[in-house]
């Protein structure tokens, strides 16, 4: 009997073959594979010659998406903005169609960021780093892309709904986020969508996601979660993982100032917008755990209970620190 599948890991050598035939890269050129997750990233290597290929899932992103996702990294390429983008086959198709054992997957092959992922960043690296977030969102204001819109519904609602098929409503982690996700609504709902200007956003900016240059050039890549919503997702997500990461908390202060700075030489961040950061890096924290459940057998493996309390306690720090509305709420023992 032959089983159907569901997933599948691709040979590299075959797919770096591929590449040196539609893209006209030497047939020399060493393709290994980077990393499995949602996605499957390859490293193609040759004489003077990098690139970066992203597998998609199957159905993870339709062929809309995955086109909506690449015209804005052209846009942004154009306007001069340090991303990565996509290259062109000698056919002029960005999109190549995969046969794989669970159906067709889509892939395309990205420039090399050059650099190194910098997990310990300098003031001057979060500089440029606000700088280069606020050049985005600043020429894309009011561009609606064929991409999820990241409203408090999807970020929240949703997301917690998807949470409740793999963990236990009963649990306290579970009830805390139940609670808090109805406070965070709240929180955007009074807020009103004048605080919240609608635009382009990245959704997962952060150290992994970024080539560190040693002359400080920044390049930002993996738009896989690009869509519409608030600036201040983007924003606030940098600035919670930074928050996790910098156990020194005069030391996140000064990044974080750095980072805003930036930003606001690129595109002012209103008094209002700055008021919903602790909501809004709540909001993205919970919504990537609706996403990890979803696609736990590619994004994390190590879901389990012990790992939901680890995550929820990180929200609760996040929301503590700085001193958000409900923030102080534990869960309670059942």
């Amino acid at each position: 009997m032959t089983f159907p599948v569901s997933a599948s890991t691709l040979d590299a050598a075959t797919l770096g073959r591929l590449v040196g035939e539609r893209y006209g890269m030497s047939q020399s050129s060493a393709c290994q594979l980077l990393k499995t997750g949602i996605n499957h990233t390859y490293l193609l290597a040759g004489t003077g010659q990098q690139a970066a290929l992203r597998v998609y899932s199957y159905n993870w992103r339709t062929r809309a998406q995955i086109e909506a996702e690449l015209a804005l990294l052209l846009k942004l390429h154009a306007l001069g903005l340090q991303v990565s983008f996509p290259l062109a086959d000698s056919e002029g198709e960005y999109i190549q169609e995969l046969s794989a054992p669970e159906g067709t997957r889509y892939a395309v092959l990205f420039s090399f960021a050059e650099g190194d992922k910098v997990r310990w960043l300098t003031p001057a690296a979060c500089t440029t780093i606000g700088t280069l977030m606020g050049r985005m969102h600043q020429s894309t204001v009011g561009q609606m892309l064929d991409r999820p819109t990241y409203t408090p519904e999807l970020l929240l609602t949703q997301s917690y709904a998807s949470a409740l098929t793999f963990f236990a409503a009963e649990l306290p982690e579970m009830q805390y986020l139940r609670d808090i996700s109805r406070q965070l609504a709240h929180t955007f709902s009074r807020a009103g969508i004048a605080a919240a200007p609608i635009g382009t956003v990245h959704l997962d900016i952060w150290y992994d996601n970024m080539a560190i240059t040693s002359q400080g050039e920044v390049t930002l890549f993996d738009f896989d979660f690009c869509g519409n919503g608030p600036a201040i997702l983007d924003v606030a997500y940098f600035c919670k993982q930074l928050f996790h990461i910098e156990t020194d908390k005069q030391q996140y202060e000064e990044k974080v100032r750095h980072f805003l700075n930036g930003y606001a030489s690129a595109r002012n961040l209103s008094v209002a917008e700055r008021q919903l950061l602790p909501a809004a890096g709540a909001a993205v924290w919970l919504f990537y755990l609706g996403v990890q459940v979803q696609r736990f057998d590619w994004s994390n493996i190590f879901l389990s209970v012990n790992y939901l309390k680890m995550y929820v306690s990180k929200m609760q720090a996040w929301l503590t620190y700085h001193e958000h509305p409900g923030s102080l709420q534990e869960p309670q023992a059942t």
